[in-house]
């Protein structure tokens, strides 16, 4: 009974640091959104989008309006967007998108990281052949007629239209151009928005063996334990 117990606390406990982790990141796109376009949702489309996302998270309505009365205050943290590129064992590129008030102390971290796992910082760019950045929208299957919608959407740059069956999820991609107008054409419509972010999405995978796979899982693992971190991205396949 008490192996049970311990297991359903650590899955629990798990869970929760999931949670907390994405409030973290989303906190932080809310206060650089809010910086960036003012605090109404109505006039700034780019906080309308990350609120749908939070409210798609499970994030709470007073923790989003926390985080919007917090960006809009005098003296708030002001974050700036960094992205650092690395080359791991077995030639893998591992992009880490971050959002930071200290750049000085984030980039020591990620290289700590990085030279403690076998990783070799690249420059900025350096990746950009390996992974292309892409909208990725998800949307809950609950549109009449499909068929239609994925037609409608391909006016407005829809890519890859797919489903997830056990989520009940439909998902598509646009290119990172599109994803402005995506976005707008979505609201027009009033589709069921999940979420709607920008990912790095490798041009090509490379096969590893399992005690390389161990090391970048490890790697990206203490990445993402970094509250500077957002979104840690990879090609291993």
């Amino acid at each position: 009974m008490g192996r049970i117990f311990e297991k359903r606390k650590h899955k629990i406990f798990a869970r929760m640091d999931r949670l907390g982790k994405a409030f973290t990141r989303i906190g932080k796109e809310i206060a650089i959104a809010v910086k960036a376009g003012g605090p109404d949702p109505d006039s700034n489309a780019k906080l309308r989008t990350i609120i749908k996302n939070a409210k798609g998270a499970n994030m709470p309505k007073a923790n989003i309006e926390a985080a919007i009365k917090r960006a809009s205050e005098k003296g708030s943290a002001n974050y700036e967007e960094m992205v650092y590129e690395g080359i791991g064992p077995a030639g893998i590129g591992i992009v880490v998108e971050t959002a930071t008030d200290n750049p000085n102390r984030t980039v020591a971290n990620v290289r700590a990281i990085f030279t403690r796992n076998e990783v070799t910082l690249g420059k900025s760019g350096s990746l950009d052949f390996v992974f292309e950045r892409k909208g990725v929208f998800k949307l809950k299957n609950e549109v009449p007629n499909v068929e239609e919608l994925e037609f409608e959407l391909i006016d407005f740059g829809c890519e890859e239209f797919m489903f997830d069956e056990e989520e009940g999820l439909i998902i598509f991609y646009t290119a990172f151009a599109d994803f402005g107008q995506m976005n707008k054409a979505i609201e027009e419509r009033n589709l069921p928005l999940v979420s709607a972010e920008l990912e790095r999405i490798p041009n090509n995978f490379v096969d590893v063996d399992e005690a390389t796979a161990e090391k970048i899982f490890a790697v990206v693992e203490k990445l993402e334990a970094d509250d500077d971190v957002q979104q840690v991205f990879h090609n291993m396949k």
